[in-house]
């Protein structure tokens, strides 16, 4: 079964961290981009991340800089968003999904998403 699964979600405080990962099966992440977005309550869905098929990294969102990175590990066939510094601003659903190769194609697979709530 063609899928992503989210996981590493929770709870944390304000200044924490968190390590979020998109596990893909029945498919290699090698050839496509993976990006990460997130969706607050009453909002609309926004990009987060993105890492091409050739490790580019893209920032769709400016509030993230300097605090949230992106990787993959293709032996795990799994990428990994690291949040750092999180605020109470980053609480949203949070998730992943595929795009051919490059970060400025269509999305066209999503995981079910983590839910992050960012409170003391």
């Amino acid at each position: 079964q063609v899928q992503l699964v989210e996981s590493g979600g929770g709870l944390v405080q304000p200044g924490g961290s968190l390590r979020l990962s998109c596990a893909a099966s029945g498919f290699t992440l090698d050839y496509y981009a993976i990006g990460w977005f997130r969706q607050a309550p009453e909002k609309e869905r926004e990009g987060v991340l993105c890492i091409s098929s050739n490790d580019g990294i893209t920032y769709y969102a400016d509030s993230v800089k300097g605090r949230f990175t992106i990787s993959r590990d293709n032996a795990k066939n799994t990428v990994y968003l690291q949040m750092n510094s999180l605020k109470p601003e980053d609480t949203a659903a949070y998730y992943c999904a595929t795009a051919p190769g490059s970060c400025e194609d269509e999305y066209d697979l999503w995981g079910q998403g983590t839910q992050v709530t960012v409170s003391s």
